[in-house]
């Protein structure tokens, strides 16, 4: 399934993306995977999550979000996850062993 609940259609369906990445080159890989079909699964800090969504003073809104944000953030799903604590290292380590693709 898609994040938008659709079936996924497209040359990576089927495949499971894990992104840990923040800011503009890993989210955009990420985000082409996703409109490719991958089923991208984004995993973010509690404390604010991508960097990239509070650039707001910089660049144009879009719903009360970035505009970058609404860019690299569509097709895919978001988790947050302390990767400070174990239980969250454990999370993703246990996701990174479910997916196809690390970034």
């Amino acid at each position: 399934m898609s994040a938008t609940g659709l079936p996924n259609a497209g040359p990576l369906a089927g495949v499971k993306v894990l992104e840990l990445s923040t800011l503009i080159a890993g989210p955009f890989a990420a985000r082409f995977m996703g409109e490719f079909g991958a089923d991208v699964i984004k995993i973010e800090d509690p404390n604010g999550g991508d960097p990239l969504c509070k650039w707001r003073k910089l660049y144009p809104e879009v719903g009360g979000t970035s505009l970058w944000w609404a860019v690299q953030a569509r097709n895919k799903r978001s988790v947050t996850v302390n990767l400070k604590a174990e239980e969250g290292k454990e999370i993703v380590r246990r996701l990174a062993k479910e997916a196809d693709i690390v970034i």
